[in-house]
């Protein structure tokens, strides 16, 4: 791991420089905390998207996503019925795996069922958030806080959420800051964390 300085002159992480939508996506996105139920519902559905893919590949068809599900909405979602899940699986705009699809629809009811007991989903996520740590050195694939959200998350009968996933949806929400040292946005992401976590959720 190490920081990239791009044709811009900006350092950023190895890999937020190339190509432009990763760019974007790490500059303005990846590590930004966020409040928002949706943003962190859609999220957590697209971590599992991409399981056995790279991110590039879901990034680049998430506005497909968005379509196709009807902006994760979570009522929405959580209605869909088996003419919904043939639609989305004659869409070739989206990743067209039947598991993923239904396990997307059971999290939005699942999802609906947190938020009646915590208020929001950001109340839960945000309980688990990691306090401030030095910038890493070497990135894990998994933590012991991620590995117990997913235990956690399963036991509420959520499907698609293994450590791994979990810890690359932490890294992406502000549950933790992975930007390197060095990284233009790490101080960035740092501040904002603080302000989030110092909010009662």
């Amino acid at each position: 791991m190490e920081i990239n300085t791009g044709a811009d002159g900006v350092d950023r992480c190895w890999w937020g420089s190339e190509p432009e939508i990763y760019r974007h996506y790490h500059d303005e996105e990846w590590g930004r905390p966020t409040t928002d139920d949706i943003h962190l519902f859609e999220k957590v559905c697209l971590e599992g998207f991409q399981a056995g893919l790279s991110w590039l590949t879901i990034l680049r068809k998430r506005d497909n996503f968005r379509s196709g599900f009807a902006g994760f909405d979570l009522s929405k979602v959580a209605n869909f019925n088996d003419a919904d899940v043939e639609r989305l699986l004659g869409d070739a705009g989206i990743v067209r795996h039947q598991g993923k699809i239904r396990s997307t629809i059971n999290n939005a009811a699942r999802a609906l069922e947190l938020q009646r007991e915590r208020e929001s989903l950001a109340g839960y996520f945000w309980s688990w958030a990691e306090d401030e740590r030095p910038a890493p050195i070497e990135i894990p694939a998994v933590t012991d806080v991620s590995t117990a959200i997913s235990k956690d998350l399963k036991k509420r009968g959520w499907s698609f959420v293994g450590p791994t996933t979990i810890y690359a949806f932490m890294q992406a929400m502000g549950l933790v800051n992975d930007h390197l040292e060095r990284c233009h946005v790490r101080e960035t992401c740092a501040q904002e964390r603080r302000h989030v976590m110092d909010q009662s959720l």
